[in-house]
């Protein structure tokens, strides 16, 4: 297990596998880390899938809006919503997008994204520079990497619950 050095800035999510841990980077990130912690403190994220998982390259989920498997769900809306609040402008950086980085999604305009992240399964630095980092996998990788692929997914994974290390 990893050990958890700042618990109010670590995010630890239920899969159905098992427990996963992040560490978040606020001082590179901090609107995008406070954002989560946010959406997680109000258990916005509880219950939303991972509707875009692409074998090789990175796990999405995070729309809150329009992704939660317990609530009113449409796989074909997920991915096309985020939260009530107003969306948060780029904090790009140089920390790279390697494997077990998480990711800010968002749409063309870089300064969109709003509850939507990526968890990267390999190194893509393709990315670095125009998508924002903000935290890393420190435990449970092995647990990202059983999510169940697609574009979307017949049987989308989700997040069980997803919390602040401080609160739980």
């Amino acid at each position: 297990m990893a050990e958890i050095t700042d618990p109010e800035n670590t995010i630890i999510i239920e899969l159905k596998d098992g427990r996963v841990v992040i560490e978040l980077m606020p001082k590179i990130a901090p609107q995008h880390a406070e954002r989560m912690k946010t959406l997680a403190r109000e258990g916005a994220y509880d219950g939303v899938v991972f509707h875009r998982v692409i074998e090789g390259f990175m796990a999405q989920t995070g729309d809150v809006q329009n992704g939660n498997a317990d609530k009113d769900f449409n796989i074909r809306l997920a991915g096309t919503g985020g939260s009530e609040y107003p969306n948060v402008p780029a904090e790009f950086s140089k920390i790279p997008h390697d494997r077990g980085t998480i990711g800010a999604a968002r749409s063309q305009n870089p300064d969109s994204a709003n509850s939507q992240f990526f968890i990267n399964f390999s190194d893509n630095h393709f990315l670095n520079g125009q998508y924002t980092v903000y935290g890393r996998v420190i435990e449970g990788m092995d647990h990202v990497d059983a999510i169940t692929r697609g574009e979307p997914p017949a049987n989308p994974d989700k997040m069980i619950s997803m919390k602040v290390a401080a609160d739980a």
